[in-house]
């Protein structure tokens, strides 16, 4: 079998010069990409303690759901505003061109309840940032964060200091 790394394909000067895109629906359309990311990510999490997995649509809703199935925990989405349908906190955040607005319900996590995030990329951090908040206001305590791809050129990494925070593969640049 291939490594992880193997399965993304690097698009260049996408979606801008001198970008490289690291596309991760490459990943997706491989049977064993997508079986070797979960496993990834569910060994990043096998001895860890905690209760729930919440992850950000849409792709954190592609690997965070067969990571809490597989675990036995709870899945909890974070939506854009406006798509869950029952009561909701919300977080607003800023973009490389603008802000972006993110919910999760107010009864999704309970005080003391352990929670991992599963994302498909950090880039800037700002997502991450913005779920640890809401979390956090609900009274939950995130144990972990685990990525499938890193960009550590943008330093996202800075933005969560203090947490626990793991990547199956880790691009250098941009």
């Amino acid at each position: 079998m291939k490594k992880l790394e193997e399965y993304v394909y690097s698009i260049p000067d996408f979606p801008e010069p001198g970008i490289i895109f690291r596309d991760v629906t490459s990943i997706l359309q491989d049977a064993d990409g997508l079986c070797l990311a979960v496993d990834r990510l569910r060994d990043m999490v096998k001895d860890l303690d905690y209760d729930v997995v919440v992850g950000p649509e849409s792709r954190g809703f592609i690997f965070g759901v067969p990571v809490a199935y597989a675990e036995h925990k709870s899945f909890v989405p974070v939506r854009k505003k406006g798509k869950l349908p029952r009561e909701t906190i919300s977080a607003s955040y800023d973009l490389e061109y603008g802000s972006e607005t993110i919910e999760i319900h107010k009864d999704a996590i309970r005080p003391g309840q352990k929670v991992v995030i599963v994302d498909d990329l950090i880039a800037t951090g700002g997502t991450t940032q913005a779920i640890i908040g809401l979390i956090e206001q609900l009274g939950g305590e995130v144990v972990k964060i685990c990525f499938v791809m890193e960009l550590a050129g943008l330093e996202g990494r800075k933005h969560l200091e203090g947490y626990q925070v793991e990547s199956a593969i880790i691009y250098e640049g941009k």
